[in-house]
């Protein structure tokens, strides 16, 4: 029998609550060589966002597409990881529409929808999800 966990690890709980680019930066290091796949999800998704603290317009897109395809290349691979697939939709239904990063939306959302649905062990993503995305 699988336990069910109603419990998000640690690195679900900071991802969400740091809210600051000093948490994010923080976040970032502690966790950076972590090899699992999970963890790597969310640090990819801070290491995009670092993106907007760029000054220069052209390093803003260069970092964000560097770590976007990064994170692109992991979904290929684990194409049935929710936290990858969750962390993807969060950016593509957030970041600014000229950097033309939206055409997973309706693929994630369905994949999501589709995990939402049955009991698992990530079951502790269900309220994340409603909460951050448009689902």
């Amino acid at each position: 029998m699988m336990l069910l966990s109603t419990n998000p690890p640690d690195f679900v709980l900071e991802y969400h609550e740091a809210l600051t680019k000093e948490k994010e930066l923080q976040f970032i290091e502690k966790y950076e060589n972590d090899s699992d796949v999970d963890i790597q999800a969310y640090v990819i998704s801070f290491k995009m966002k670092q993106a907007k603290y760029e000054l220069l317009p052209w390093n803003k897109v260069k970092v964000f597409n560097r770590y976007k395809n990064r994170l692109d290349k992991l979904i290929a691979i684990y194409g049935n990881n929710i936290h990858l697939r969750y962390v993807r939709l969060v950016i593509q239904e957030n970041v600014p529409s000229f950097l033309n990063y939206n055409s997973d939306i309706e693929k994630d959302k369905a994949f999501l929808i589709k995990m939402m649905n049955h009991k698992d062990k990530v079951d502790y993503m269900d309220a994340y999800i409603v909460k951050n995305t448009s689902i």
